[in-house]
């Protein structure tokens, strides 16, 4: 039976992964209305919630694997809404906490550089091997967002494009197989829901260039 810790935990993962698979579920949900893919600020207001709450479950579980994917993606979430517009209305000083949080973090885990090598790099409930592939499916997702970010910039706006859903889906696959060697239900709930929007996108996609030619 878990421990009132090992439940807590539990919640926040949950929680996290809420903000995430409701993100995906609204933005699905705009695009099938408007009959093409959409980058609504609600998408990216969930990105940066359920972004914080993970990065709690993940060190609160030992599990470097999902701090990893926590780290640049985070940034670019702020980045997307600050070119909406809707950063700019966040109150300042709970910008520069949003905004610090990460950094915040990183220094502490540097801070005994042994404990941080011992806890998350050899723990014994996290082979290597199986470290390193839900790690590289943390990569994929993040260069997912980091694709999107250059496609974005050079248009001056925020944008979903066909390549992010593509990329989606091959690091959702890692995700899920590497939350099921691992048993982290939370990671394969979030995954699930993901499955099936970014299938549905790409097919709006396609879609809309079947109008177009």
């Amino acid at each position: 039976m878990m421990g009132t810790t090992a439940i807590w935990v539990y919640a926040i993962g949950f929680l996290a992964q809420g903000f995430f698979s409701a993100r995906m579920l609204l933005q699905w949900g705009m695009s099938e209305k408007a009959h093409r893919v959409v980058s609504p600020n609600i998408y990216w207001i969930c990105s940066l919630v359920g972004s914080i709450l993970l990065f709690a479950y993940g060190w609160l579980r030992n599990d470097f694997a999902i701090i990893l994917g926590q780290m640049i993606s985070y940034y670019i979430y702020i980045w997307n809404l600050n070119i909406k517009g809707v950063w700019q209305r966040v109150p300042r000083g709970l910008r520069l906490a949003i905004g610090a949080l990460p950094a915040v973090s990183v220094v502490m885990m540097a801070s005994d550089g042994a404990a941080f090598v011992a806890s998350f790099l050899h723990n014994e409930d996290v082979p290597l091997p199986l470290l390193l592939w839900g790690s590289a499916g943390q990569v994929v997702f993040t260069l997912r967002f980091i694709y999107q970010w250059h496609y974005s910039y050079r248009r001056h706006e925020s944008v979903l494009p066909l390549g992010f859903w593509i990329i989606s889906l091959t690091g959702c696959a890692i995700i899920v197989s590497y939350g099921a060697f691992r048993y982290v239900p939370v990671l394969n709930l979030g995954q699930s829901v993901g499955f099936f929007t970014y299938s549905r996108n790409i097919m709006l996609y396609n879609k809309q260039r079947k109008k177009q030619s």
